[in-house]
């Protein structure tokens, strides 16, 4: 009745593969998705596969408890679908993408020797530029003390004989990736672009580091180690910045989860590099000559032809980035669709607020935000112009904690109060609340989202905003920043907290299944009914189980799920009425959105929260109703052309595997999300 939660999530990952083998998709954008498919893997062997390893570990009594159920032989069976995958990557980039950038005239030296015509420049740029940050280590038995390999960091482990001597001498030698670019381009005298990796230069200039021996052969590998941070219960009573600082400066030193390694490296190499760092034989990975394949995202090539032509963002109707946005918003709701429609009415909403003399405090929720956020500047000018504000950051937002830790310092001396969430609860809602003085008292201007308050991500991401001044939503918006100032968990007599909007872990599991058993009602009535929704993860069993009892009465189920998805769709005497949908394009699609019910009938939300078990029981999450009729037509519009037959949305049968168009009515297919943005722009 369910998929395994790792298991789907690398079918879209392969998903992401497919479209690096999509020849109508633009060559660079190509290179691109391999880029996001090498990053996506190195994340599941941080995150993912240490917990895959430790369920292994398991007796079956223990495993049974666990829900969804794990098979014991899970690892196994995850590594032969990463081995199949990192075959058809290797077959994208060596037979599709190489020969293809050769024709448009970019040479990207791969598997292949740098031509002789090269040797002096590519001698001169390892001696002017790269050997400074070369550390070579000479090991013996057992590797050097001084010897750690950095989490997905890059070496060479050399095999050399002295001259004279018939004698093997083994050493390690750093790529230093972290210090220099991994691609050179080369000066030629013809007009194509000849494109060099930094381990070839290394690799080639071997001798000029090893004098006096042979070079007998050279492999690279790296190692890849659990980079799951954890905050116990004692962290509560403590400075949660400093904890969280010790640990990051701990994340690269995790034990080991994975050593990849080129192929044809000895089996006794493997061996004792394995041992020497406490590894198990299946943590073991023949890949290719190159490895942390992600940096593909910086190739220094610049052809505008080869990727996907400019889109210019739309203006959102009624919304003046120059003006009184506050009075607009009391107008009427505003909803917004990035990327498409421009993220400025944002910044403006920050922005306005910071100088308007009459706002008197800001409170928001930062999850993810840009390296240089605007936001975040706005919100440190707000409180320099002696505003409250008040921003809840959550420190444990994955592989940006850093960046959150150093925006909390920089806000924290201007005057800002900061609020960290308490250990186990994230906080990923992304709401706002604006308090504004008026003639009549106060009044409040309300934002609540689908993504960050990141204007980086917005460019391609796909989510959505809503600006409100409804005095429902206000209500609980107020509500729910004061329970976050008390830095509390929830209580579980607290489920009638809210009235309007849906907060995970107070009424929001209650309010999806009232919406759920109402269609179910509808259904046998015999009047119409349907469940439409869209998310990145669909994991909780209990949402699933409802979906089950949805479609056995007889309701069309169409659900858009991105990555995670753990219903079995399609299935006979279970879920034949249950279709799933994967869809990858241009843009990450990252908006959730719940339809229930046809037309004026019809009751949508759209917010934070996937169906999983961590968003709606472990998280703060927030949902908002949509009741603007014309913003109700726009999301239904929306789910309609994402789901309708296209060029990048594949029905998924009862094992999740794609059930793919034939090629000619493949080729005849519309792309949803430019279809998106041409009925926005006509709307």
């Amino acid at each position: 009745m369910y998929h395994n939660r790792d298991i789907s999530w690398l079918g879209f990952n392969h998903r992401v593969l497919q479209e690096a083998a999509d020849p109508s998709v633009p060559l660079l954008e190509r290179v691109k998705f391999v880029s996001i498919f090498s990053s996506n893997m190195d994340e599941f062997f941080r995150v993912r596969y240490p917990i895959i390893s430790f369920y292994s570990t398991l007796k079956n009594k223990t495993l049974n408890k666990i829900v969804p159920p794990y098979d014991k032989n899970l690892a196994e069976k995850v590594q032969d679908i990463v081995g199949q995958q990192l075959n058809a990557f290797g077959d994208i980039i060596n037979n599709q993408l190489l020969p293809a950038m050769e024709n448009e005239g970019i040479f990207l030296y791969y598997n292949q020797p740098v031509p002789d015509q090269f040797t002096s420049q590519v001698r001169e740029i390892f001696f002017s530029r790269i050997l400074a940050f070369i550390q070579p280590i000479f090991i013996d038995k057992s590797l050097h003390q001084d010897f750690f390999p950095e989490n997905n960091k890059l070496y060479f482990f050399v095999i050399l004989k002295k001259e004279g001597s018939d004698a093997l001498s083994h050493a390690i030698i750093n790529i230093p990736v972290n210090k220099l670019d991994r691609f050179f381009k080369l000066d030629s005298e013809d007009d194509k672009q000849h494109i060099v990796f930094l381990d070839d230069i290394i690799r080639d200039n071997l001798s000029c580091i090893f004098t006096g021996f042979i070079l007998h052969s050279c492999y690279s590998f790296k190692v890849t180690r659990n980079s799951e941070l954890y905050l116990d219960e004692e962290t509560i009573d403590k400075d949660i910045m400093k904890e969280m600082e010790k640990r990051l400066e701990k994340r690269d030193e995790g034990s080991p989860t994975r050593f990849l390694f080129e192929y044809g490296m000895p089996l006794s190499v493997q061996k004792f590099i394995a041992a020497s760092l406490g590894l198990k034989q299946e943590e073991l990975y023949e890949g290719g000559r190159y490895h942390n394949l992600s940096d593909l995202s910086s190739l220094p090539v610049s052809r505008k032809d080869l990727e996907y032509p400019p889109v210019p963002q739309l203006k959102p109707v009624g919304l003046e980035y120059c003006g009184d946005i506050f009075r607009q918003i009391e107008e009427k709701d505003f909803l917004l669709h990035f990327p498409y429609q421009s993220y400025s009415p944002v910044l403006a909403f920050f922005n306005q607020a910071a100088i308007d003399p009459e706002v008197q405090s800001i409170s928001v929720t930062l999850y993810r935000v840009a390296a240089e956020s605007h936001i975040v500047n706005a919100l440190i000018s707000a409180a320099k112009n002696k505003k409250i504000v008040t921003v809840f950051v959550e420190l444990k937002a994955r592989f940006d904690e850093a960046n959150n830790i150093k925006w909390s310092k920089e806000m924290g001396k201007a005057g800002v109060r900061i609020i960290y969430s308490i250990p186990k609860i994230k906080v990923h809602s992304k709401i706002a609340l604006v308090i504004k003085k008026t003639k009549e008292g106060t009044k409040g201007y309300g934002y609540v989202g689908t993504g960050n308050f990141n204007e980086t991500t917005a460019r391609f991401y796909t989510d959505h905003a809503l600006f409100t001044s409804k005095e429902e939503v206000i209500k609980d918006l107020k509500k729910l920043i004061r329970i976050l100032e008390q830095a509390k968990r929830p209580q579980k007599d607290a489920k009638e907290e809210f009235n309007h909007l849906l907060v995970a872990q107070y009424n929001m599991i209650a309010v999806f299944e009232d919406e759920i058993m109402e269609q179910i009602k509808r259904k046998k009535k015999g009047l119409p009914a349907s469940i439409k929704i869209k998310v990145n993860n669909l994991e909780d069993i209990g949402m699933i189980d409802l979906l089950y009892k949805a479609g056995k009465a007889g309701i069309k189920v169409q659900l858009l799920v991105r990555s995670i998805c753990c219903i079995t769709p399609m299935q006979e005497n279970l879920s034949e009425n249950i279709e799933v949908k994967r869809l990858v394009g241009r843009y990450l699609e990252h908006s959730r959105i719940f339809l229930f019910g046809e037309k004026e009938d019809s009751r949508i939300y759209m917010g934070s929260a996937d169906w999983m078990s961590r968003n709606l029981q472990q998280r703060i999450e927030v949902c908002v109703p949509i009741t603007d009729e014309n913003l109700k037509t726009d999301l239904a519009t929306y789910f309609e052309i994402q789901w309708k037959n296209n060029s990048k949305s594949f029905l998924l049968d009862a094992g999740l595997k794609e059930i793919r168009p034939d090629h000619g009515e493949y080729d005849s297919l519309q792309n949803p999300q430019q279809e998106i943005y041409e009925y926005l722009k006509n709307r």
